[in-house]
């Protein structure tokens, strides 16, 4: 094996040159000759708001990474294109033959479905079979503590509920990279430690990659062992956890 071919068995995901634009259409205001009221044309102008200039990064096999930034600053957004779900409008992701898993409200869940149609669709379309399935429901469904709400429609949950439901599934049907987005702070006490501590024991296999997004600064310095600072579609600043975070922090101390 030649040293670039070690490399690149070492790595979990490479980003290169990621670009990805948003479009979306404003109205626009015209004035009636007949009157001195504005109106609205059904149709106006596109606009393109790009969310993500030029994005590149490697993360290692085994690497626990929080990703942090202020509102807008494109995090969210990176990990759809990671997990596969936003096609980047140039550029590249390179997840090197790993499967993935996004943890993210109001993602993967078709409203109509109940918890547990739910989870076998959810699990299906990671690439799990049904007899793979069938072994671990029972205890996804103990974890999600959503006791008989699992069979009712997910459009009555609300978001704690569909939190836990998408945390278990992740949790238990475990996949080799785990994009986690805000939903450790999401739920009741006892939920959120039950969700740390299995975030933890994730993490606690080495063969696993995990990417978090979190604005809590404390999980963040607790869990990762590298930061990438995203502002405003660039990425500002990586490196160990305390390096960047304190250099964060004092940003928006500003």
């Amino acid at each position: 094996m030649s040293q670039e071919q070690s490399n690149s068995s070492q790595l979990a995901i490479t980003a290169e040159n990621v670009h990805l634009s948003y479009r979306s259409m404003v109205p626009v205001a015209t004035r009636n000759q007949k009157s001195s009221s504005p109106s609205v044309k059904r149709k106006g102008r596109v606009e393109h708001f790009e969310a993500l200039h030029g994005i590149s990064f490697e993360i290692k096999r085994g690497e626990i990474v929080g990703l942090v930034g202020r509102n807008g600053s494109g995090k969210s957004t990176l990990l759809r294109v990671l997990a596969g779900i936003f096609e980047p409008d140039s550029g590249s992701v390179d997840l090197h033959g790993s499967t993935v898993s996004l943890l993210a409200l109001g993602v993967g869940f078709l409203k109509e479905l109940s918890g547990r149609e739910n989870i076998y669709l959810s699990a299906m379309l990671l690439g799990f079979t049904k007899q793979e399935i069938d072994a671990q429901i029972d205890e996804i469904i103990a974890f999600s503590e959503l006791g008989d709400f699992i069979e009712k429609p997910v459009r009555t949950y609300s978001s704690g509920m569909n939190s836990k439901l998408g945390f278990a599934i992740t949790a238990i049907l475990k996949t080799d990279i785990v994009l986690v987005d805000e939903v450790l702070s999401v739920g009741d006490a006892k939920f959120k430690k039950k969700s740390f501590n299995k975030m933890m024991e994730l993490i606690s296999d080495q063969s696993r990659t995990v990417v978090i997004v979190s604005h809590d600064a404390k999980t963040i310095r607790q869990l990762c062992s590298t930061v990438v600072w995203l502002h405003d579609g660039d990425i500002r600043m990586v490196g160990p956890t305390a390096e960047v975070m304190d250099a964060y922090s004092a940003f928006m101390d500003e």
